[in-house]
């Protein structure tokens, strides 16, 4: 009876977070229906910041010793965790959208399995872009958990407000969930957070969340709407700018 209270339809929707967005092994079954996929857009943040934590603390035990071994074992790790699904929308969308084709043959292009020269271009161009930046931050640990949150924080709002591109695709799915309340609550709160660390923080997350925004306004563009291929590439985009940010604020601020 206990699993039907709120409490427990929360844990459902964290361990399907952490079970779609990560590959952080947990053999719990949890069915992948509407309730459950909008409570996991709560969680978001916090998966991103777990994800970004275990890349932190790679780097934290490492760099005492090497910091350019530290800042590549990092972003691997990160890479690994996510399952390079994040990566694998980059690509896809960076292939449809640099096509010059119309909406119906980017989205096919974008479906395509295979990886093309601008897929192939992005991966490479983000992943050096990503090490250099974690190589270059002072008090890297705490950035890359922020900045992983960020990215997922502003997605999960995309998710929620943006209308989908691809009908009946997997970003249809959970845009349909309608998750926005959660999405507000899990703002609320992350956003709390970041005050109470230092406020300059929430600078990098604003900035990330313009990023956010101008990539959907080219996604509206080139096929009137998004897709989990497009939430994936904002998440990736998402992270280094506001890697970058942090970057900035910890220099200049």
């Amino acid at each position: 009876m206990l699993w039907h209270t709120s409490e427990n339809q929360m844990i459902k929707g964290l361990i399907l977070s952490l079970q779609f967005f990560s590959r952080i092994p947990i053999n719990i079954n949890v069915d992948f229906n509407e309730k459950n996929i909008r409570y996991s857009i709560f969680f978001l943040p916090l998966v991103g910041a777990i994800i970004g934590g275990f890349g932190g603390l790679i780097y934290y035990l490492i760099s005492p010793y090497n910091r350019l071994v530290a800042s590549f074992l990092a972003l691997l790790a990160t890479i690994i965790l996510t399952g390079g699904l994040h990566l694998d929308g980059l690509s896809d969308t960076f292939d449809g959208f640099l096509s010059n084709r119309d909406k119906e043959r980017t989205l096919e292009i974008m479906k395509d399995s295979r990886i093309g020269a601008f897929g192939v271009l992005i991966l490479v161009l983000l992943i050096l872009f990503k090490f250099i930046l974690i190589y270059s931050i002072e008090n890297l640990p705490l950035a890359i958990i922020l900045s992983f949150a960020n990215s997922r924080l502003v997605v999960a709002r995309i998710i929620s407000y943006k209308k989908n591109a691809r009908p009946g695709g997997l970003g249809d799915l959970f845009h349909k969930s309608n998750p926005k309340s959660l999405m507000i609550a899990s703002g609320i709160i992350y956003m709390a957070i970041l005050i109470l660390l230092d406020i300059r923080y929430l600078v990098p997350l604003l900035i990330t969340f313009l990023a956010g925004e101008y990539i959907s306004s080219i996604s509206y563009k080139k096929i009137d709407g998004l897709t989990g291929d497009v939430y994936g590439a904002i998440i990736e985009l998402g992270e280094a700018v506001s890697l970058l940010s942090f970057w900035s604020v910890m220099l200049w601020i």
